[in-house]
């Protein structure tokens, strides 16, 4: 469906540009728009690659297992339903490991796998269970302590002060994982009273 869209805008600028007799301004933008997309990868790959070999360190020193650690008794709060020496249970910790540290391109691989772990606890393998529900909104959510990936765009955008956003993202992204569990605890208690009924 996403192909559709992307092709109907294409050929909906297209046939404007020609219809207004500008369709230089298609080719130039196109350019200008590749070379921008080609600086901007050029720049976060440097600030990209400070921050996993900062992240790599923090592995081989012990920091992330303690991360884990320290948030693995919410983690077994949160998904009731999950065995604690279960596979799901690591992946579950590690995607969410990922997401408080900021590195949102390690969060999709962990998430797939963690949900793919949980899809085999799912008693009915058509529908979500409550628990690949939960992980779902916390991914989204997205609650970070270091929003690296945010502080790198603004680092390649010339941002005189790329970090000054951290305060702002913490809190924001502390409030929305709140809310998202708040409203996983009333749907779960709405689903099972309508169970019961």
């Amino acid at each position: 469906m996403i192909n559709i869209i992307w092709l109907l805008l294409l050929v909906i600028s297209i046939v404007h540009a020609a219809l207004q007799g500008k369709i230089d301004v298609i080719t130039q933008s196109a350019i200008s728009g590749a070379e921008g997309a080609v600086a901007l990868s050029l720049q976060l790959i440097g600030v990209m690659c400070l921050w996993l070999g900062i992240m790599k360190i923090a592995e081989l020193a012990g920091i992330i297992q303690f991360v884990s650690r320290v948030i693995n008794p919410v983690i077994c709060f949160l998904f009731p339903s999950v065995p604690r020496n279960h596979p799901a249970m690591g992946a579950i910790i590690m995607t969410l490991s990922a997401n408080l540290l900021g590195l949102g391109n390690a969060v999709t691989p962990l998430g797939i796998k963690a949900m793919q772990a949980l899809q085999q606890l799912n008693p009915k393998k058509d529908t979500a269970s409550d628990a690949m529900c939960t992980l779902l909104g916390l991914c989204t959510a997205g609650f970070t302590l270091i929003p690296a990936t945010m502080i790198a765009i603004r680092s390649a955008a010339g941002s005189e002060n790329p970090t000054e956003i951290v305060g702002s993202t913490l809190l924001v992204s502390f409030m929305a994982t709140v809310s998202v569990v708040i409203a996983d605890r009333i749907c779960r208690m709405v689903y099972s009273v309508r169970i019961r009924r």
